[in-house]
């Protein structure tokens, strides 16, 4: 895989054994979707992984650590830094705030601002 951002999002439609017998979505990543959907030549730079809701998340512990696996997760290229960054986990940054992932998204990958 080459050394590219990667966006961690949920799959849509989980359960929560808290709230038993309804289904949920988690709307940072939902308005996350729709960006990409937006502008799928501009998707296209970067890696996205949709995971399964419960905790543990083994590819975004990998790459942030045990204690960074909420999601929308936008881990940065290896190197790689940005004004955005909210962690760094051995040496490598993400960005975990929705509004600061669209920041980066606009600075890094092309992406139209979202409008004030």
């Amino acid at each position: 895989m080459a050394n590219r951002d990667r966006l961690f999002l949920l799959r849509p439609g989980f359960d929560d054994p808290a709230y038993p017998g309804q289904q949920f979505y988690c709307w940072h990543c939902a308005l996350l979707e729709g960006v990409l959907a937006s502008f799928p030549d501009l998707a296209k730079k970067l890696d996205v992984e949709r995971i399964q809701w419960p905790r543990r998340r083994p590819s975004v512990i990998a790459l942030a650590g045990e204690q960074n696996q909420s999601v929308p997760l936008l881990v940065l290229a290896e190197g790689d830094s940005s004004p955005h960054l909210t962690g760094i986990y051995e040496g490598r940054a993400f960005i975990a705030e929705k509004d600061k992932i669209l920041a980066a998204l606009s600075d890094r990958h092309g992406f139209p601002l979202p409008h004030p």
